[in-house]
């Protein structure tokens, strides 16, 4: 359908004159079984009979029948609407504070009390998401709750074995996010909730997969809108997301889209997969680099100002970041030279690049042995974890083969390096 957005300003404002009300369905219950399948085109006509317009030509695809993603079989210009999702279809931590309230006041103080008042908005997604699968099919949003994917692969779906087959920092993160889960299922015990539901981890654990891979953050609010949560990441994106001051969701072409095109937003920086793959369970094998896994020198990292996205390792080039340069050889002279790296840290956080470079040229041998060491070290060390992986039953341990590409995009990265290294 083709948009026309002063008739749509209009219909909007009629709707939202008058409460937003659902068809009641039979009670039931959304069937999470790894067997069932996603019914999303069900999903898509119940998204068009409340609201939700697409662009002409715009269409659910799946390569697999697994994953489901929209693409234009259309050309689309440049600024045009791609979605349009009205507010009153979609989740957002106010609308849940809001009508929950003093309800679930208990499980966010303890959130605050374990330090993770940070992820309160991602928690009152995550609780209203429970309530409403809870209601089953007596939920207005039945049809959306039963598209969407049953099994995940984020870091919160993983096991210890996981985590003892990956390299530290993508470890690390996929570890945050299961503390996360285990965080949010000791609060929620604090809401009413049937004892059921309470001690459903399956049911828990994909309330929180599905609020953190399906929204979004912004203005400190974390969003959902239905059908337009099935954009995929991409590292070149077709689509930009915005929200108007009513909650209305927009999705406009960033640039001339061709026919046979997918649609695909940002979820996050595209330079290094690892956060991505932790937090959405899926490798972006399009990312030019990888954090070069110097977990140690954290501390030097932070003295400088520099973050882990900043410390890369390039894949197709096996080039390194010069913030990598900088803190390894900061990592040296702290544990050599305190004079020297107190003059070293001078220089570069002055900005002073010809002292910087001295620095470099004189102490070159040192940063490069402990690159080297650190490159041989890690390559022997991703073979070792790729084979504990590759020793696991794929029927007790389904997210191995995400495990064994994480890990073989990384080998190769850091083979590229090694090359340079050894070459210099």
């Amino acid at each position: 359908m083709k948009f026309n957005l002063l008739l749509l300003a209009s219909i909007c404002a009629k709707e939202r004159a008058s409460a937003f009300s659902f068809r009641a369905l039979p009670a039931g219950s959304i069937n999470l079984s790894s067997s069932v399948e996603r019914d999303v085109y069900t999903m898509a006509d119940w998204a068009a009979s409340y609201g939700v317009q697409q662009a002409e030509g715009v269409q659910l695809t799946s390569y697999d029948g697994k994953d489901y993603f929209p693409m234009t079989q259309s050309d689309i210009p440049a600024g045009s609407p791609v979605m349009y999702v009205p507010s009153d279809l979609t989740f957002t931590s106010s609308k849940s504070a809001q009508e929950f309230g003093t309800s679930i006041a208990g499980c966010e103080n303890q959130l605050i009390q374990a330090g993770f008042q940070d992820k309160i908005p991602l928690f009152r997604v995550f609780f209203k998401i429970v309530t409403e699968y809870e209601k089953g099919e007596e939920s207005p949003w039945y049809p959306w709750l039963n598209s969407l994917p049953r099994i995940y692969n984020t870091g919160a779906s993983m096991t210890y074995a996981c985590f003892d087959c990956l390299p530290p920092y993508a470890a690390y993160l996929a570890l945050s996010e299961r503390q996360n889960f285990v965080n949010f299922q000791k609060a929620v015990r604090n809401a009413p909730i049937s004892e059921d539901i309470l001690k459903n981890v399956t049911v828990l654990k994909w309330a929180y997969n599905v609020a953190l891979t399906r929204s979004i953050e912004m203005y400190g609010e974390r969003i959902i809108a239905p059908l337009a949560d099935m954009f995929n990441h991409g590292t070149e994106t077709e689509v930009e997301i915005s929200y108007d001051e009513n909650g209305d969701c927009y999705a406009y072409a960033q640039y001339d889209i061709p026919a046979g095109s997918p649609l695909r937003v940002s979820y996050g920086d595209p330079t290094d997969p690892t956060p991505l793959f932790a937090r959405y369970g899926f490798l972006d094998e399009s990312s030019p680099g990888t954090f070069c896994k110097l977990m140690k020198v954290r501390t030097e990292m932070e003295a400088f100002g520099y973050t882990y996205a900043n410390l890369l390792f390039y894949r197709d080039s096996g080039s390194i970041s010069p913030e990598v340069y900088d803190v390894v050889l900061y990592h040296v002279l702290l544990n050599s030279d305190q004079d020297a790296a107190n003059g070293f840290y001078q220089a570069v956080m002055s900005g002073d690049e010809n002292t910087k470079g001295q620095y470099h040229d004189q102490y070159w041998a040192y940063t490069k042995e402990e690159l080297q060491k650190h490159v041989d070290g890690t390559l022997r060390d991703l073979d070792r974890w790729s084979a504990k992986a590759n020793s696991y039953d794929l029927n007790t341990h389904p997210r191995v083969p995400l495990i064994l590409q994480h890990n073989a995009f990384v080998k190769e990265t850091f083979q590229r390096v090694k090359q340079n290294l050894d070459m210099m």
